[in-house]
C-alpha cells in the first residue's frame, strides 16, 4: 500500500463528505501545506482527529483528488483498484454484446468509485483518461489489470494534465498493436472515424449517443438542419441518414472541414450534397439573419467556454443570448436542439435560460424531450456536477 497522510477538514464539511460527496476540495483542507507529492492515499479526518474517509491527494480543475471509500479499513491498493474496474466492466456487459455499437464509456470516474480516471472502449481498443498526476501514479494498477481481463487490440493513453492542468501533446500508445487511423467504430449502426494518437479529442462525443438515435429516428426526414459548433459533423451525418432535406455545419475550426467531409464519406453519403463551413457561429447567425435563411432544426452544443477573434463565449453567461440568435432563424413549428456539457449548473437552471430566451424574442415554444447522461456514464446521486450533460428538445411554436 502507498503511504499515507493525514488530512484535517474543517467542520463545516466533515458532513459533506461523509453523506458521500466525493471530490476533495481545497477549501475543507486545514493542513494544505501537508500536501507534497501528488498520488498520496489520504486520510480525511476532522478537527478531533475523528476517521471521515480514505482517496488520494491529485490536484486538477475540480478540487485536490476524491474520496474512494468511506470504511475506515478500506486498503487503497490493487485489489481495490481491480474491484472497482471489474465492476464497471461487468455493469458495461450487454454493450460489448451490441455488433450495433462499437465504443461506449466502460468506467466513469467517480460514477465508478475512482474519480479522476475514465477508460472509454473503441472496437477493441482501450483509451484510459488521467485527469490528474495524482491519479496517473495508479497507472500500474490500471494496466495491468486491464492485460489481465480484458481482450484487447491495444490500449492508449490520454494525460490530461500539464503544468496549466491542460492535455499533455503525445502519441498516447501504451500496448498491445498500434492503431491504423482512424478506427471505424459504430454507433446505432453508423459508422464514425476516431483517432486516439491525436490531441486531446477523438472525433466523436460518446455522451452524445441517444441525441443523435433521436434526431435520425425521429426529427430529420425531410428537413433542413443547421449544426452549429459541428465539430466532426457527428449530429449532421444522423440527420442525413435520418433523411434530412440538406444539414449545414458551421466551426471556427479549421480541421471541421477535412474532419466532417471523412465522417459523411465513411457513412456513404454524399458530402457535396451538405453544407460544411468554416466560420465563426456568431458571424453565421448575422449572415443568416441578413439572408434571411430559416432551418426547420437548429442543434445548438458550444463548448463551456470558446474564443474567437471577436467573442468570448461563456455557457453560463451567454447561452441565453446564443438561444436567442437560434430561435431568429428556426422556422415556426421547428426544433432547437439546446445542448451543454457544463456542470456549473443543473437541468432547472438550463430551461430558464431557454424560457428567458424565448420570451425576450417573444416567441413561444413546447418542451418535447430531454436527456441527460447514457446509462455507461454512470454517475451518483451526491455528485451533481457529474451528470453534467443538459440536452433539451425544443419546438419553436411562433
Amino acid at each position: 500500500m502507498k503511504k499515507e497522510i493525514s488530512i484535517r477538514i474543517k467542520q463545516r464539511f466533515v458532513n459533506k463528505f461523509k453523506n458521500g460527496y466525493p471530490l476533495i476540495l481545497k477549501e475543507a483542507i486545514i493542513n494544505t501545506n501537508d500536501l507534497e507529492r501528488e498520488g498520496v492515499i489520504v486520510k480525511l479526518v476532522d478537527e478531533k482527529n475523528k476517521f471521515i474517509a480514505r482517496g488520494y491527494y491529485g490536484k486538477q480543475n475540480k478540487g485536490y483528488g476524491w474520496i474512494l471509500s468511506r470504511k475506515e479499513n478500506t486498503k487503497i491498493d490493487e485489489s481495490f483498484f481491480e474491484k472497482k474496474i471489474i465492476s464497471a466492466l461487468n455493469k458495461r456487459a450487454s454493450f460489448y454484446n451490441n455488433p450495433e455499437t462499437t465504443a461506449f464509456r466502460v468506467f466513469n470516474g467517480e460514477g465508478d468509485g475512482i474519480g479522476g480516471l475514465t477508460i472509454d472502449y473503441y472496437d477493441g481498443y482501450y483509451l484510459i483518461n488521467w485527469y490528474s498526476k495524482g491519479i496517473y501514479k495508479f497507472r500500474d494498477y490500471v494496466i495491468n489489470l486491464l492485460k489481465r481481463v480484458v481482450g484487447f487490440k491495444g490500449i492508449y493513453q490520454k494525460k490530461r494534465f500539464d503544468t496549466q492542468g491542460k492535455y499533455i501533446e503525445e502519441d498516447g500508445f501504451i500496448l498491445g498493436e498500434r492503431g491504423q487511423f482512424p478506427i471505424i467504430v459504430k454507433e446505432n449502426g453508423v459508422n464514425f472515424a476516431v483517432y486516439l494518437n491525436e490531441g486531446a479529442m477523438v472525433g466523436v462525443f460518446l455522451d452524445q449517443r441517444d441525441v443523435r438515435r433521436t434526431i435520425r429516428d425521429k426529427y430529420s426526414k425531410g428537413k433542413t438542419v443547421l449544426n452549429t459548433f459541428s465539430y466532426t459533423g457527428a449530429f449532421s451525418v444522423f440527420a442525413a441518414l435520418g433523411g434530412a432535406r440538406r444539414t449545414t455545419s458551421v466551426d471556427l475550426a479549421n480541421r471541421s472541414l477535412s474532419k466532417t467531409i471523412e465522417q459523411f464519406s465513411i457513412n456513404g453519403i454524399d458530402y457535396q450534397a451538405h453544407d460544411i463551413i468554416v466560420e465563426d457561429v456568431f458571424n453565421y447567425f448575422k449572415y443568416a439573419v441578413k439572408k434571411n435563411l430559416k432551418f426547420d432544426m437548429v442543434i445548438l452544443d458550444p463548448p463551456s467556454f470558446a474564443k474567437s477573434r471577436n467573442y468570448r463565449f461563456s455557457v453560463a453567461k451567454d447561452y441565453k443570448n446564443l438561444l436567442k440568435e437560434a430561435i431568429a432563424i428556426t422556422e415556426n413549428n421547428g426544433v432547437i436542439i439546446a445542448s451543454t456539457n457544463c456542470s456549473s449548473f443543473g437541468m432547472k437552471k438550463f430551461k430558464g435560460f431557454i424560457d428567458t430566451a424565448f420570451k425576450e424574442r417573444h416567441s413561444r415554444y413546447k418542451f418535447l424531450e430531454e436527456f441527460s447522461l447514457p446509462p455507461d456514464f454512470r454517475t451518483i446521486k451526491e455528485f451533481e456536477e457529474g451528470n453534467y450533460l443538459k440536452v433539451v428538445f425544443i419546438k419553436k411554436i411562433k
